[in-house]
């Protein structure tokens, strides 16, 4: 803590105030700075885990494997665990994130029951849902270190069994899944079983996939995805549902190995490179080491430019539609963005029994309560066209999930007006917001810093 404040004392005062971190999530450009930044080296630990209360007090920058590993001995985990390993507890209240769990316990911020943050004015301030810092509490979601940094969050566990029993049910046709999506959602079980985990996968219109995972104490042989064998290609077959199990660890982290289906781009997925490459670099902190090389020195545009294509265009990104408008999405995006496989996560916010009709309780990312959203994620380039805008593909994409009444993350590329931003990320809140806990704009502003990308 004392470091912190002194590097943030060390920042001059028109510079503006950002992390000193190496590694990141975001897929954002980030302009050049000379400026020193903030020192967290010291903030990513677990502070302490309560079995009794079913608590955990952490550091803002530990990361989700370092929590699980704190939090799996005693049988719990956090109630929503991002997919990958290197996702910090912070960076996902205030930039978001998703799983499995979401359709029953929303997003990882609706977990938070206290949080100390560092603001723009440079306090230290302990915001809690019920005191004077509750509109902080409410707004921080999505901010995106524009309105602070965690340096403490504590959060709320839950009960995990050792084990997950997997079913992956096919399905020939997006409305069905669709259909059958939303009534699990809102039943919590499938042919009578219950339902603790539900994501889904689509590959193609005719070959889509719902994942329903239970947890289990029963012992039993369970699958291995570190090795050789992939999961993503595990979850394929014919017809009917396909049955499969893990450990709890090894479900929470299945989709890190080879970061969904991404780790193909670097020919891990053959056989004969997967062989040999080494088990330690199989994870996508690693994968994402190769992605900040390919932006700094252009290598996929000057491969593609030997074979006489076209520079890429990168479409990483997740959205949110209303799960009555999932198949139209799909259908779209399978027509006119030319990438698979695509990920399905359906989410429900928490806790919505006594909010007011028409209220949406966290205002930078306004989800309707007791409604349902599903999230799809999609992660690759597209060729871009002679002719076309810079972003043809995702200012497409932007329009589309407008259109459907949904909204979309903002860790990657936004091409949003100005207005447009303001409408869907905050308005007036956020402003408020601002004046109030950085009245000297120390920080960016949140469309500055993910549409601008200054």
């Amino acid at each position: 803590m004392e470091r912190l404040l002194a590097s943030y004392r060390a920042i001059p005062p028109g510079a503006v105030v950002r992390l000193a971190k190496k590694t990141s999530n975001l897929f954002r450009a980030r302009a050049a700075t000379t400026a020193p930044g903030l020192d967290v080296s010291g903030l990513g630990q677990v502070i302490a885990v309560d079995p009794a209360t079913r608590t955990a007090d952490v550091a803002g920058m530990t990361t989700y494997e370092d929590l699980v590993a704190a939090t799996l001995p005693y049988g719990l985990a956090p109630l929503v665990v991002p997919q990958l390993k290197t996702i910090t507890l912070g960076g996902a209240v205030t930039g978001l994130g998703i799983e499995s769990t979401s359709f029953r316990n929303g997003l990882p911020h609706e977990s938070v029951l206290e949080m100390d943050v560092l603001t723009g004015s440079g306090e230290i301030v302990t915001v809690r849902p019920d005191d004077d810092t509750a509109d902080l509490f409410r707004g921080f979601p999505n901010s995106y270190g524009t309105l602070g940094y965690t340096v403490r969050l504590k959060i709320e566990l839950e009960p995990v069994q050792p084990y997950v029993a997997l079913r992956h049910v096919r399905f020939h046709d997006l409305r069905e899944l669709e259909a059958e999506l939303e009534r699990i959602v809102t039943e919590r079980s499938y042919q009578g079983e219950r339902v603790d985990y539900l994501d889904g996968v689509v590959f193609t219109a005719g070959e889509s996939y719902l994942t329903l995972g239970r947890q289990t104490d029963e012992p039993g042989p369970v699958s291995d995805y570190t090795g050789m064998d992939i999961y993503y290609r595990s979850i394929q077959h014919a017809e009917g549902v396909k049955s499969d199990r893990l450990t709890i660890h090894d479900y929470l982290w299945r989709w890190d190995t080879d970061w969904f289906w991404c780790s193909r781009a670097f020919g891990t997925q053959n056989p004969k490179i997967r062989r040999f490459w080494p088990k330690a670099y199989r994870r996508s902190s690693f994968y994402w080491k190769l992605v900040a090389l390919d932006r700094k020195y252009h290598i996929g545009d000057r491969l593609e430019a030997r074979k006489g294509n076209p520079p890429q265009e990168r479409v990483v990104q997740d959205i949110e539609v209303p799960v009555h408008r999932t198949a139209d999405f799909v259908e779209w995006f399978l027509r006119e963005i030319p990438i698979e496989p695509i990920w399905l996560c359906p989410l429900r916010l928490r806790d919505t029994a006594d909010t007011p009709a028409g209220d949406r309780p966290w205002p930078l990312y306004p989800l309707e309560p007791r409604r349902t959203y599903v999230n799809v994620g999609f992660w690759s380039a597209v060729p871009t066209k002679p002719g076309e805008p810079e972003g043809a593909a995702n200012r497409a994409i932007e329009k589309i999930v407008s259109e459907f009444d949904g909204h979309k993350s903002l860790y990657s590329d936004s091409y949003y007006a100005e207005d447009e931003f303001a409408v869907l990320y905050g308005g007036e809140t956020y402003t408020e917001l601002k004046k109030r806990y950085d009245p000297d704009q120390r920080l960016l502003n949140l469309y500055s810093k993910a549409v601008q990308r200054k």
